[in-house]
């Protein structure tokens, strides 16, 4: 009967332990995700990326070693890193810089930079770079418990098509712990439209997105509706940059574009196998 007991008292301790340890990833990304590091039109935004349902779907915990590829102007930054900055670490992947790159893509890496001075909002982070042609080692070898992205891959696609993003899949594959996590958010183009579409729309399909993870080694475990927006029919005049919050056609028809909202995104978890 002790044995019994004691057995019964262990089961219910564990379950305890194992319990509050749920909820206090829950509460620290909800902490998180309201910190005042986000401005007010970033947390409006929420409505449409749900960033704390995502990042919960991708399994994000405040221990982990965290990749996020070009974070840009640090949207998704302003939640990761104080999540993960008491005892994890997040890692920022930015634009790599040359001869050949944008004014935006350097302004923006000038600014992240800024942020991550002493005294800034992101002081200490650390900041590697990717391109998928000339610049994959984003984080040491077997080092990161998840990398993700969050719309970039239509980026590698125009540049390269699908060589570019299984090269992008492969880094973030070397640079993961076997049985890490790769979280894709991506505008999704329906599976019905032509894959020329791919090239300038700014919207990607799915299979092309699952096809060329599965060619650089992963497994899908994993798809969320999380960011499905069902009125965007992904057809717009000026791609996705047509939805808000692009709005490039300014004033003309903007109360339908505005209507419709953010664009209708996957939200798909890979695994590096163990």
């Amino acid at each position: 009967m002790k044995t019994t007991m004691r057995v019964i008292a262990a089961s219910f301790l564990a379950a305890t332990t194992a319990m509050t340890t749920v909820n206090a990833s829950a509460d620290a990304l909800q902490d998180a995700a309201k910190n005042d590091l986000r401005s007010a039109d970033a947390k409006a935004r929420d409505e449409f990326r749900h960033p704390q349902q995502t990042l919960r779907f991708f399994g994000i915990e405040p221990d982990m070693t965290v990749v996020e590829i070009w974070p840009g102007g640090g949207w998704y930054t302003d939640i990761l890193y104080p999540l993960l900055s008491d005892d994890g670490e997040y890692i920022a992947a930015h634009f790599f810089i040359d001869e050949e790159s944008g004014g935006y893509y350097k302004k923006s890496l000038a600014n992240f930079k800024q942020k991550a001075m002493a005294g800034g909002p992101y002081e200490g982070v650390t900041i590697t770079t990717f391109h998928p042609q000339k610049a994959l080692d984003i984080a040491p070898q077997g080092s990161a418990d998840a990398v993700l992205t969050f719309r970039n891959i239509h980026n590698w696609y125009m540049g390269g098509e699908r060589d570019a993003v299984v090269s992008a899949f492969s880094s973030f594959y070397k640079a993961l712990k076997p049985g890490g996590t790769l979280g894709v958010v991506e505008h999704q183009l329906p599976e019905g439209a032509a894959d020329e579409d791919m090239k300038s729309s700014g919207y990607m399909k799915k299979s092309f997105v699952i096809d060329a993870a599965k060619a650089a080694g992963f497994e899908l475990v994993a798809d969320s509706a999380v960011n499905a927006n069902p009125l965007d029919t992904a057809d717009h005049p000026r791609g996705v940059w047509t939805l808000p919050p692009s709005l490039r056609l300014g004033e003309e028809d903007q109360d339908k574009y505005m209507a419709i909202g953010e664009s209708n995104r996957m939200t798909l978890k890979f695994v590096k196998p163990e």
